[in-house]
């Protein structure tokens, strides 16, 4: 195949590292390419051609993916110092060879508040530093247990974290320590860890556990020479535990921490946050009521904002940004006017921090008795307190403890006695390491921040990720304007007028995508149409045009109200031609999969024959297999993970009194693996097949073996994962026989189809979240393009056809030209996929060591 050098194509900077990638790795390119493919990516001069042989060899290793950055703040960027992973991103790849660490001491500890995916974060963290040659040890209670020492520091096992990654709180305790704030109680402290030789910690806690470490570290040497000098300890283990290292992952549910776009536990806790709107505003509409709930969040906002945002909530306090002293005249005039339109219900939030500009508290008894003296609503409190805390952990923080776990082994055990002390944190897509007290200084500074009423430096401090949702939330929540303000552009001769077109299979989030493009467009006096039925009804122009209260309640309901159906464009390019002209559309919003994406595709090819498809086009990626190229999330998927990782708990909570059991379980996903992989991971499964990665009947056969193995040394349950179109003859009907049969007289085999059951349920928080922001951007852009037209109606603009997706921590609008390049038609997919990183990972957390030296060749460096 002929294909012209690489520096004479044109990418843009969003597609070039995925294209070089394809030129590595697909073998119909010559050599010269992929050589010089691997040269950019590796950033190397002397490349030869069995360097790229060597690495293309090794079939996903686990390999060590690092972000150097300076830590963000408002005045600065964040910057790239430093990044690999094993897509061959720039910078050197690292492989992790087993039992690289053979012999050092390290132990996990769980300090503070607890928080959903801390047991997550521990299994991660002593599977990994056992496959590293470890000796792991728990603390249990926190630093207290590691000042009263004895049985409160204790060896850990691989069995020891099994069928804990579903749990919430945290299996080894935690408790707050008064000792070791004195310098006794840590001169203890290192004492007990001395005589265990453990001179590594991985701290899970909040900013007042991770300052504590630190200030254990700093203090490390002087406490060890007293202890020499009482001896204590002698000289050998004075010089084996000379250095302390510590890293730190912060688990709590405030999402308090700068530094980091999520800590452990928040995603959770707004899970259980929404279930409980989700509950109170059907009492709330049966009665006509008013509810105000207040959530958790002393100093920190985030719950109560993204909550608000996720249920339409109809007003919040939050101490980043406080209500005008008039705040009481603006919530009843707001209340009026929905009731006055026909509202049944409303939702107020407020964070049991909230405050007003000059620093008083608001409570939520306040709030409520301002409603019932000026409105004489029927009103009521809610306190949620410590059920935000409780319950299962969300899929997102699952995964993330279990890549926060391993990334926090590795930069312990790397780090340098002169190494500052270090934070694992999330940054967009992509897990960092940053240094630690710069991240507690910029938390610290929020507060100060606070308490000097700056209140916008206290939001810019918590990050990017806060003010969009701040923002957000801002744009859905305003009064429907009057008519005479119903404007954001005074050079247009009329409405601007929209359609939305919803198709594929339904996805949680596409209502909550609908509701937030509905509202964007009418409060700039524009006016959008829903096309019933999808294709469909565009073809036969079945067109209903949708109001400001029409939308009203959608962004907590699944599937999709304006009806969905999986067929594309076609051959019907006519007929929709003909209809968009006749409603006289100027933009064409998409919300779907892959048949989303390719209408927009056919829509795209079919420009120069009809002229009406130059105007904008977005496609909002909206799918349960996440299958769609020029996004790393689609609306749905985060949803149909958490159905899956409840069912895989709940199968396995059905085996509790028989004896070892083996489930297989088949999900969706089509020919994308992200599905089986994610939700593996997030399950804890044994192992997970997929289309991507081939797999024969050897691969299958040492599964077997290995879950044998693991059974006989006390395992009770095993879970595998299959993507449903992995293999078309090692299906799931094979491997369950295969299963069932070599099993026999070890353990029994069950399976289980979970179907459309993926699909259903109400939308999680992530996706009501992305599917608001999703349309505000989308409702922009178009507005934007749209401006351009203005008396140019023939114009031809160039990529006026996109798609918006999520790319590591930016929104961004590829050209759907572009994305034709990277998209495997075939089989429905992209061709590059983020999540393949994690498989080794799943891999690593699941099998122990001896089925798990036949890899020991792939982890090397």
């Amino acid at each position: 195949m002929a294909v012209r050098p690489l520096q004479q194509r044109c990418y843009t900077p969003a597609l070039l590292e995925t294209v070089l990638r394809i030129f590595l790795t697909a073998g119909k390119f010559n050599w010269t390419n992929r050589v010089q493919a691997f040269a950019i990516l590796t950033n190397r001069s002397n490349v030869e051609k069995s360097m790229v042989q060597a690495s293309l060899g090794s079939p996903a290793p686990f390999v060590r993916y690092t972000v150097k950055s300076s830590l963000r703040n408002a005045n600065s960027p964040s910057r790239i110092e430093e990044y690999m992973d094993s897509q061959g991103s720039p910078g050197s790849m690292k492989f992790i060879e087993r039992g690289l660490y053979k012999g050092r001491g390290i132990a996990v500890l769980t300090s503070g508040g607890d928080s959903q995916g801390m047991n997550a974060a521990v299994r991660s963290v002593v599977r990994t530093a056992l496959y590293l040659g470890c000796k792991v040890y728990f603390i249990k209670e926190g630093y207290k247990g590691m000042v009263d020492g004895g049985s409160n520091i204790v060896e850990a096992a691989w069995s020891s974290v099994s069928s804990i990654i579903h749990l919430g709180g945290t299996i080894i305790g935690t408790a707050r320590c008064m000792e070791f704030k004195e310098r006794e109680g840590r001169k203890r402290a290192a004492h007990n860890l001395v005589k265990h030789e453990i001179n590594n910690l991985v701290i899970i806690g909040g900013d007042g556990s991770l300052t504590g470490a630190n200030l254990f570290r700093e203090d490390w040497p002087a406490l060890l020479n007293e202890l020499l000098a009482e001896q204590l300890i002698n000289q050998d283990q004075m010089k084996k535990c000379a250095n302390l290292q510590i890293v730190g992952m912060v688990g709590s549910i405030d999402n308090d921490f700068c530094g980091t776009d999520m800590t452990i536990g928040t995603d959770s806790a707004l899970h259980r946050i929404i279930e409980a709107i989700d509950c109170i505003v059907a009492t709330a509409y049966s009665h006509q009521r008013t509810f105000i709930l207040e959530v958790m969040g002393r100093h920190c906002g985030y719950l109560a904002l993204v909550a608000s945002l996720a249920c339409e909530a109809d007003f919040v306090f939050i101490p980043e940004d406080p209500p005008t002293a008039d705040w009481p005249d603006k919530l009843c005039r707001k209340l009026s006017q929905q009731r006055n339109e026909g509202r049944r219900l409303n939702i107020i939030i407020a964070s049991e921090g909230a405050i007003d500009r000059q620093g008083n508290p608001i409570t939520a008894e306040e709030i409520k008795n301002v409603i019932v003296k000026e409105l004489k609503q029927d009103t009521k409190v809610t306190v949620l307190g410590h059920v935000q805390r409780g319950g299962n952990p969300s899929a997102f923080d699952r995964v993330l403890a279990c890549r926060m776990g391993a990334e926090a082994v590795l930069a312990v055990l790397e780090a340098n006695p002169n190494d500052q002390p270090l934070c694992i944190s999330l940054d967009g897509n992509q897990i960092i390491r940053l240094p630690l007290m710069e991240c507690v200084r910029q938390t610290l500074a929020v507060g100060q921040a606070l308490a000097n009423k700056d209140f916008e430096m206290a939001s810019k401090l918590r990050g990017i990720s806060f003010e969009r949702n701040l923002e957000s939330y801002k744009l859905m929540s305003r009064l429907k304007p009057h008519r005479d303000q119903q404007t954001c552009n005074l050079k247009k001769t009329r409405p601007y007028r929209y359609a939305i077109v919803t198709i594929g299979a339904p996805a949680c989030g596409m209502n909550a995508a609908i509701f937030g493009f509905v509202r964007n467009a009418i409060f700039c006096g524009d006016i959008t149409y829903g096309v019933l039925d999808s294709i469909d009804g565009l073809i036969q122009g079945n067109f209903k045009r949708l109001e400001w209260a029409d939308v009203d309640g959608w962004v907590s309901t699944g599937g999709a109200k304006l009806g969905t159906r999986r067929v594309t464009a076609g051959k019907n390019i006519a007929q929709i031609a003909q209809q968009l002209e006749n409603f006289q559309i100027d933009g064409l919003l998409l919300i779907g999969g892959f048949e989303a994406y390719q209408s927009a595709v056919e829509l795209l090819d079919a420009k120069s024959t009809y002229p009406v498809f130059r105007m904008p086009i977005v496609v909002i990626p909206a799918t349960i297999s996440n299958n769609v190229p020029g996004t790393e999330f689609s609306l749905g998927a985060d949803t149909a993970l958490n159905e899956i990782s409840e069912i895989c708990d709940r199968i396995r909570q059905s085996a509790q009194g028989t004896k070892r059991r083996v489930f297989i379980i088949e999900v969706m996903g089509g020919y994308c693996g992200y599905l089986a992989t994610c939700a593996g991971l997030a399950a804890g499964a044994d192992a997970a097949y997929i289309h991507e990665e081939k797999f024969s009947i050897k691969d299958l056969q040492e599964d077997v073996y290995h879950m044998a193995t693991k059974m006989s040394e006390g395992v009770q349950r095993g879970l595998v994962l299959r993507n449903e179109l992995a293999n078309d003859n090692y299906n799931t009907e094979f491997m369950y026989r295969l299963y069932a049969e070599e099993g026999k007289g070890i353990f029994s085999t069950r399976m289980n189809i979970l179907g459309h059951m993926q699909q259903g349920g109400r939308p999680s928080p992530f996706d009501r979240i992305m599917g608001t922001k999703f349309a505000a951007k989308a409702a922009m852009w178009m507005r934007t393009e749209v401006d351009k037209r203005i008396g140019c109606p023939s114009c031809t603009v160039v990529n006026s056809c996109v798609l918006l997706g999520v790319q590591r921590r930016q929104y961004q609008f590829t050209p759907v030209s572009d994305l034709k390049l990277v998209t495997d038609f075939t089989h429905r997919t992209g061709v590059d996929h983020w999540w393949m990183k994690l498989r080794p990972l799943l891999r690593l957390l699941a099998k122990h060591e001896s089925a798990y030296q036949e890899e020991v060749s792939l982890f090397r460096e």
